[in-house]
């Protein structure tokens, strides 16, 4: 509680409410409730309320995380709360030297918060022992889903007391983590919080547009609207990298963050961008699960994600902890069945905006029937949208430079 007060925290949020007794319990606890509502601290309070009455020395909870940043940012928590009690912890995370890692685990560490293939490493070279390991967390469970992270979780569960506390936290519910839930939790309570959606204090707006002229449009939309922190999400990590340059040409203080980066250099933008070093984070959808950057106020999907769910994900980096935030997306014409996804699950219409005095060359963003079909004026006069449109992929700004990035790599 000491600790708490210390950086503010007096009310519970609802989840916290609703889970922490649960947990205090000793009970199987299924949480599902919207990013920026509070999870970690709805897991880490009862972890450290019941490590305050059992012996030190052992590894007894376990924290397992789909990224090194949210890792990270797990860990940090846990280091502001352990002061003024002996509890230590540590964190384990890909990409970066495994020493410093081994002789943290070497100081007898109670809470281990872990990315699932750096852990197996850890283990499968006999530094980690969990064989008294009592409480495991699973956060952000659906993005551990999707991942691919399944096969490494059970490897993981599988040298682990089966006599222990077990707690799913997520932001979405799918098949998959109700079929996960079922083979390892024993008599969950399931607490859900709201909506499987964006927080109420999140506004959506659309800007439909053509691929080429995104980059236009993202420089004007930015120069015209009053900000505080950005984070612009891009699908892919070169277009992450190619956008920052861009925007950084522009005199913008902008940080990048993608998965080929090395952890440093992550840690380094991430750093940047929470202390006001950077205005502007351009980052894949590796920043879109678990990022906790107070005073968000934009979140602009310069790409349309995959799915409503990524959708949800990308949008919790805004509005948190009940603060207002504003998300911003650009959408093509062939991203209009996604974008009614996403609408049913909001559970009204997003409106479609066109920015003032840009030049849109003819396309027309409030025209449905003439995104497919007008053709385009301007400096494309004998052009048609899906002419046009096939010529910009195949001449697009990007393609014939040389790719800095080789190989794709995990995200832990």
């Amino acid at each position: 509680m000491a600790a708490l007060k210390t950086v503010g925290h007096t009310t519970p949020t609802e989840i916290q409410a609703n889970a922490i007794p649960v947990a205090l319990k000793g009970q199987d606890v299924l949480a599902i409730a919207p990013t920026g509502t509070g999870k970690t601290l709805a897991f880490l309070l009862p972890i450290f309320e019941k490590l305050t009455k059992e012996e030190s020395g052992q590894i007894k909870a376990l924290i397992l995380v789909p990224t090194r940043e949210l890792a990270e940012q797990i860990y940090q928590v846990s280091v502001t709360l352990a002061k003024g009690t002996k509890i230590y912890s540590t964190v384990i995370y890909g990409g970066v030297n495994k020493k410093p890692q081994i002789k943290n685990l070497k100081r007898r560490p109670q809470i281990v918060i872990a990315c699932p293939g750096r852990l197996l490493d850890h283990m499968s070279d006999r530094n980690i022992n969990l064989s008294k390991v009592n409480m495991v967390v699973l956060d952000e469970a659906d993005t551990m889903c999707d991942m691919g992270f399944i096969t490494d979780i059970e490897k993981i569960l599988h040298h682990i007391p089966k006599a222990r506390q077990n707690m799913f936290f997520a932001a979405t519910m799918q098949k998959q983590i109700r079929s996960l839930a079922n083979n390892i939790l024993q008599d969950p309570i399931t607490v859900q919080i709201g909506k499987i959606a964006p927080v109420k204090t999140v506004s959506h707006s659309i800007y439909p547009v053509i691929e080429i002229l995104k980059k236009r449009l993202i420089l004007d939309l930015l120069n015209c609207t009053a900000t505080g922190r950005v984070i612009i999400f891009t699908r892919t990590k070169y277009k992450a990298h190619w956008l920052s340059k861009h925007l950084t040409k522009s005199k913008y203080k902008v940080a990048e963050l993608q998965g080929n980066m090395s952890q440093n250099r992550r840690q380094q933008a991430i750093d940047g961008f929470r202390n006001g070093k950077h205005d502007i984070l351009v980052a894949t959808d590796v920043a879109s699960r678990g990022i906790d950057v107070s005073e968000i106020s934009h979140v602009i999907n310069f790409d349309m994600p995959n799915s409503v769910d990524d959708y949800i994900h990308r949008i919790g980096r805004t509005g948190r902890a009940e603060n207002v935030g504003e998300a911003i997306t650009f959408t093509l014409p062939e991203n209009e069945h996604l974008l009614r996804e996403i609408e049913k699950t909001l559970g009204n219409s997003i409106q479609r905006k066109r920015l003032n005095e840009f030049d849109y060359e003819g396309f027309d963003p409030l025209n449905k029937s003439s995104n497919f079909r007008k053709p385009v004026q301007g400096k494309h006069k004998t052009t048609s949208y899906h002419k046009q449109n096939r010529q910009s992929k195949s001449t697009n700004i990007w393609r014939n430079k040389k790719r800095p990035y080789k190989t794709a790599s995990k995200l832990s």
